[in-house]
């Protein structure tokens, strides 16, 4: 005789789903890292030029961040630089950006708006100020650009505040004695390249792939400038953040360089706000730093971040979701 299986009340498989559900909720909950928070909503990263070291980084850092924090909308915003980012920072325009520590100490020494509110998150990589002339050029120094016309940076990049400075310490007028160019370096080397300036200022990760193309078409050479780093440190708070460094020979293959270049270099900085989620920036200070190889293959400067520095973001104190971050890691 056939076995009958038992009916099973509608309230009895109720109960059983019910408890199966909990069951899984827990061991949804304990297989989540301890700690760990789903997070959502928008975030804004205002980066730089779109043919800049910025807005590139900005770009494979979404990347990341999108299968780190797939709950958060990130959307990059290009900028004119330093200055307009931190600007849009403090005024909440955007969530988190990076901007050069000079433009930093410089924003803050001026009063400006939000500055107290501004927060470390890492310290990246550094940025190397270039000079680029025309191969054939007379240019040997800053001091030789008197009377040429030269492209300065726009307002609100940190390329403009360094390029000015530069030019004092060679004891020439940004106004007066040249013919400043207030472009940025998406159109730089083609103006260059066609002759309408004598010289650009760039500040930027090494290599830049505007001036690493621009040297695959047109015969360029970088300018020292180590002559004037002694100089510029003695301009006050900003200027500290100067440091004496070379680009190697090889940094752009195709310049018409025979040796390395002495130059200068500055921090940069990812910057956030005293109010910003601290689980946000602890996950994407996380992100940062586990990245670095992936987005370094692209962006060569990226590899350059450390754990070991990337807590020391001078002028500015961390914010506390880096700090649980770093002190989560600490050996």
């Amino acid at each position: 005789m056939p076995l009958v299986p038992p009916r099973i009340s509608r309230r009895h498989a109720l109960r059983v789903l019910v408890a199966v559900l909990a069951v899984l909720g827990v061991l949804t909950w304990w297989l989540k890292p301890f700690g760990q928070t789903e997070l959502a909503g928008d975030l804004v990263f205002s980066t730089g030029a779109r043919t800049g070291v910025y807005h590139r980084y900005g770009q494979l850092l979404e990347q990341e961040l999108r299968e780190s924090m797939p709950g958060v909308d990130v959307r990059l915003e290009t900028s004119e630089g330093s200055q307009e980012n931190l600007k849009r920072l403090a005024t909440g325009e955007a969530d988190f950006t990076v901007a050069t520590a000079d433009a930093v100490a410089k924003y803050r020494l001026d009063g400006k708006p939000g500055a107290d509110k501004l927060r470390g998150v890492a310290r990246l990589y550094d940025d190397y100020v270039q000079l680029v002339v025309p191969a054939g050029s007379p240019v040997q120094s800053a001091r030789d650009l008197r009377g040429k016309r030269v492209a300065i940076g726009q307002p609100g990049s940190g390329v403009r505040l360094v390029s000015e400075r530069l030019l004092k310490a060679a004891k020439i007028d940004p106004v007066l004695d040249i013919t400043p160019v207030t472009i940025g370096i998406d159109t730089m080397p083609g103006e260059l390249e066609a002759g309408r300036i004598d010289a650009f200022f760039w500040s930027g990760g090494l290599p830049t792939n505007a001036v690493s193309e621009l040297s695959g078409r047109f015969d360029i050479r970088l300018v020292q400038l180590g002559d004037l780093v002694e100089q510029l440190q003695q301009g006050g708070s900003p200027a500290r953040y100067y440091r004496t460094a070379v680009m190697p020979q090889d940094a752009y293959a195709l310049a018409r360089n025979t040796s390395s270049v002495a130059t200068l270099a500055v921090p940069n900085l990812l910057v956030t706000t005293a109010k910003t989620d601290p689980a946000l920036t602890e996950q994407l200070t996380q992100t940062v730093i586990s990245s670095r190889d992936l987005v370094g293959r692209e962006v060569h400067a990226a590899q350059l971040v450390d754990l070991r520095t990337a807590i020391y973001t001078d002028p500015l104190e961390l914010h506390e979701g880096a700090r649980r971050y770093y002190r989560s890691v600490k050996p």
